[in-house]
C-alpha cells in the first residue's frame, strides 16, 4: 500500500520530494506534496523527513 499526504498538515516544504528514491512524490496546483500510488515502493523515507507529521502509511 503506498504511502498518502494528509495536505491539510503539508507545509508545502517538499523536503519528501528529494527523499523519495524512486521519484514518486511531486507537487499538486496548490504547491502540496502528492504521491503516486502506482510509483510508490512504500519505503517510508518521505514520512521520515515530513517535520509536519502530513505523511502515512494506509
Amino acid at each position: 500500500m503506498a504511502h498518502v499526504v494528509n495536505t491539510d498538515e503539508c507545509a508545502g516544504c517538499l523536503a519528501c520530494v528529494d527523499e523519495c528514491p524512486v521519484g514518486a512524490i511531486g507537487e499538486n496546483d496548490n504547491g502540496k506534496a502528492v504521491i503516486d500510488p502506482d510509483a510508490c515502493t512504500d519505503c517510508g523515507a518521505c514520512a521520515d523527513v515530513c517535520a509536519f507529521d502530513a505523511i502515512s502509511g494506509e
